[in-house]
């Protein structure tokens, strides 16, 4: 099965801009694949560890690169 790298860019939108882009993109995510979102709302990095808690997906990390972060997640939480 190839993996699918889905790059969410939510630059310019607060809350709760990025975790709907997030949802978004989950909906066309199957396990094993990965979701990068970028967002420049601070509260972006703690939604995402919250919403990947709930929805039983995996928190890879975070970084902060140019006034913005770049937080990577890995679909694990899908229904089979």
């Amino acid at each position: 099965m190839k993996m699918t790298t889905f790059n969410v860019d939510s630059k310019g939108t607060a809350c709760p801009g990025p975790i709907t882009d997030l949802i978004r993109a989950y909906k066309k995510a199957q396990n094993g694949d990965t979701i990068i979102l970028v967002a420049n709302d601070p509260g972006a990095v703690p939604d995402a560890k919250v919403w990947c808690e709930r929805t039983k997906n995996e928190f890879v990390g975070s970084k902060e690169i140019d006034n913005s972060f770049e937080i990577t997640i890995k679909v694990t939480g899908r229904k089979a």
